[in-house]
Parts: C-alpha cells; structure tokens; sequence
C-alpha cells in the first residue's frame, strides 16, 4: 500500500468519525417527582443510598446552580415549552389549572419533526382530557399513569385510573389501560428499556422517564424500606427506600446503554421536579425551604448531564433553569423551531456551558411564583410566595402580602439576613422586573376560568375498559 493509499484511508477515517458525531444524539431524560437537591449521595445527604446516580453524576456535568419550579406541573410545563409555566396557563398542579395550553409547543413536537422518535413513560401531570394528553404534545409512545400521581383523584378532569396502587398499577399504555405486575418505578423502567431497545438502529429516539416516585403515599418496596431500618423514621425509610429504587434502576438504564453501544451518542439527564420533601428535616445542603416555597430549597434541584466526551464532566456554577433544556435539547438534535416559537422562549442554548465552564453567561433573571391561588384570586396574588433572582441576589415575598426580602446569594446561600436596606438599587431593579413580568403574564392565564368536567378522564376510559369494575 502507497504512502497516497494509507492517508486516504486515515482521512477517510476521520471524515467518518466525525460524521458519526454529527449524528443527532439519541436523548434520555429522567425525572423523579419530589427529590430535592439534598435526597443524593453525591450531594451530601449522609444516609440515602445512590451509588448509580452518584457515579453518573461523576461522569456528567453538573449543574449545581439549576432551578425549576416549586411544584409539580409547573416545572413540567417549563421544561417542554422553555418558557414559564404561567404564559401556558399553569398555575396548580389540580383544579383544571393544571394543563398546559393547546397552543404551547413542546420541544417533544420539534423533535419528531425532525425525525425523532419520542417515548413517554411514567408521568405526565399536563392534563388528562384526550387533547391535552402526551400524543397529541409530541411523543409517539405513551405509557402514564393519570393526576400528579398514581391513585389521585380530584374533581374534575384531574385523577388516574380508580383504585390504583404504586404495586401492579394500571398504566395507559396508546389508549389502553395494561394493568402490569411490578413495582411502579420498575415498571417504568422495564417499558422504557423495552422500548430504547427497539429503537437501536431505527434513528435517534427521545425517551422521557418521569417516576412518580418518591412522591407521596410513601409506598415502597419491603427490601427497600428495611435498608433504613437503621433510621427509626419509618416515613423516611420509606423515602429512602424508593429512591434507592430509582437509583437501582437508573443503574440498570446506565448498563443497558453500554451493552447496547449507546452510551457515546446518547445524551443522559437526570433531574428532579422540584425542592425537596420527606429528607429535608435530615439534609437539605444547607438551603431555606422545600418544595411549594419561593426559597432555593423549593427550586434548586440537582441536573446531570452526560453525553460521551462531548461534554466534559465537572461543575458548572451558572444560573440555570428547566426552560434552557428546550433550546439546548433542539439545538443538539439539530431541530428547526419556528420564528414565532423561538421568540417565546425563554430559556438559553446551554451547550457552550457544557461543553466549557469557561463559557461566558451574561446574568438573568429567574421568576418563581408557587401560584395555588383560590379560584378567582390570581390578581390578588401577585406578591403570594413568589421570587425573583439573578446570580447574585434574590427577592422574595413569602406569605400572602407582599413583603419584599433581600438576600445576597454570595455571602448567604440559607437566606438568613435581609439586606434590602444594603443594597436599596438591586432591591428596586429586581422589584422593577418582577411588576413587569407579573403584568406580562395576566393575559395567559387560560385556565383560571375552566369549567371542570364531571368525571375523571382516567376513570372514564377504565371503567369503557373495565365495566364489570364500575
């Protein structure tokens, strides 16, 4: 072979190495319902067990500056449209107000356009009558269970199937209910493996795990439980024990991406929804609050990031949100995203972020507002448990009225000392931007008015299903 002949062949194989990589990565996103930034090992807490996630998180980067919203629904709202929840109509997690505006687009729809295969397994929590469900958003397998969470039932559209347990729950699986034999968090897992196998060499997929673990009722597993026997705190052995759980299948998900060779052109994430619950009594990283509050402890959550060598692992300390995954997942799947949906994003590409810690990023602005308001009572509640942060500082009004606090993150990441009279200007700014973005939002809040329906969907489609268990 010429000296010509063996570098062809090296530039050749260069050229397909690279053309490899440019290949729209396949993307897997986990999120778990109710785990705060402290229910980690590899966050500090000092009893919970997660030797997979924590290995993961080593791999990955980490954005320890991330925030979501302080419940639920909300958070998942954000996350698939990159804009906040309010502007499509979300304000509660029941109550009609729960679901995501019909005219919201969702990065899920983007990504199919593009070619992507998109799957849904676990939780949904966007709204339960047939147009708002997640075939009709953008993902072509559904696998749910109905409500916030499984065996919830509010009145109105809102609730899962009628007398379902986190053991052998019935999931819709496409429109049919599939009433399964395992654990609700493994059953998950099971799906969601079955169905990324299916898709090896099919093209790139987007699966989307949503436990409803370890949200309440505190239903786990006897093995899992009797790990934190130690503990004396049967409700917190409980916690522990499904999010042992969790991590014994997010290691499962880790080694079938491996033995798949999957694992250098899939993009993993692993979030939770909101601040912490049952574990913040024990460890909560030293932050003020927990989930339902405006405070860091009820929006700072953990989110890793892994994809091959294309992301270097370690910490990223800029100020991050759920709204960036929108731009930045689109932007890697090389997805096209309409002009007039472009402009109302809110979130930031994070892929320079990623890729160096380096990576400039011009300070923001973050709004949270926990809503909940009775009905009627969205103008009253404009200074309701509600935030507004930068880098550096963050204002918040806890309560009912308004009462501005604030708190300079830098010298008191626990929110201990008011410092508004020290800093008069920043107070007045950051105030100045929250009226702004509350005037913003009132004209898209489309679902304060809804009128309920008369039964639960789920029930509704069960009981057709099912009518010897009426």
């Amino acid at each position: 072979m010429s000296s010509f002949q063996s570098l062809s062949i090296f530039v050749l194989a260069i050229l397909a190495s690279a053309h490899a990589h440019a290949a729209p990565p396949n993307i897997i996103l986990v999120i778990t319902d109710d785990q705060g930034y402290g229910d980690l090992g590899c966050t500090g807490n000092p009893s919970v067990k997660t030797p997979n996630i924590d290995a993961l998180a080593a791999q990955s980067v980490r954005l320890t500056n991330f925030h979501v919203s302080p419940t639920c629904a909300p958070t998942r709202c954000s996350l698939m449209t990159g804009r906040h929840e309010f502007r499509s109509g979300v304000t509660h997690t029941i109550h009609e107000r729960e679901r995501m505006a019909l005219s919201a687009t969702t990065f899920p729809q983007l990504l199919q356009k593009t070619g992507y295969k998109t799957g849904i397994f676990g939780k949904w929590h966007l709204g339960d009558e047939a147009p708002y469900q997640p075939g009709k958003r953008g993902f072509d397998e559904v696998f749910i269970h109905g409500a916030g969470g499984i065996g919830q039932s509010y009145p109105g559209s809102c609730g899962d199937a009628p007398k379902n347990s986190y053991f052998h729950p019935a999931i819709l699986h496409n429109g049919k209910f599939e009433k399964t034999t395992k654990y609700c968090t493994d059953v998950f897992f099971d799906q969601a493996l079955s169905w990324i196998e299916h898709q090896k060499g099919q093209g790139p997929f987007y699966a989307h795990i949503a436990t409803n673990a370890p949200h309440g009722p505190l239903d786990c597993l006897p093995e899992y439980e009797a790990k934190y026997a130690h503990l004396n705190d049967k409700q917190r052995a409980k916690f522990y024990g499904m999010i042992t759980n969790i991590d014994d299948n997010v290691g499962r998900l880790v080694a079938k991406l491996k033995e798949w060779d999957l694992e250098r052109d899939t993009i993993l994430i692993f979030m939770t929804d909101n601040g912490g619950t049952a574990g913040t009594k024990e460890y909560n990283a030293g932050m003020r609050g927990q989930k339902g509050t405006p405070w860091e402890g009820g929006t700072r959550v953990p989110c890793f990031v892994r994809y091959g060598d294309q992301f270097p692992a370690g910490e990223r300390t800029q100020l991050t949100a759920h709204v960036d995954l929108f731009p930045t997942l689109t932007g890697l799947a090389g997805a096209s995203v309409p002009s007039e949906v472009a402009a109302k994003v809110e979130g930031r590409d994070l892929t320079g972020v990623l890729k160096s810690p380096e990576t400039a990023w011009e300070n923001r602005t973050l709004v949270t507002h926990v809503g909940r308001w009775e009905k009627g009572q969205a103008a009253e509640s404009k200074f309701s448990n509600c935030s507004i942060r930068d880098q550096r500082f963050t204002l918040v009004s806890a309560g009912k009225k308004p009462n501005w606090q604030l708190f300079d993150l830098q010298t008191d990441p626990g929110q201990q000392t008011d410092v508004k009279s020290q800093f008069p200007a920043d107070a007045a700014r950051l105030e100045k931007l929250y009226d702004a973005w509350w005037e913003s939002v009132q004209p898209e809040l489309v679902n304060e008015d809804a009128v309920p329906i008369a039964e639960n969907t789920f029930k509704t489609l069960y009981y057709q299903q099912f009518p010897e268990e009426r």
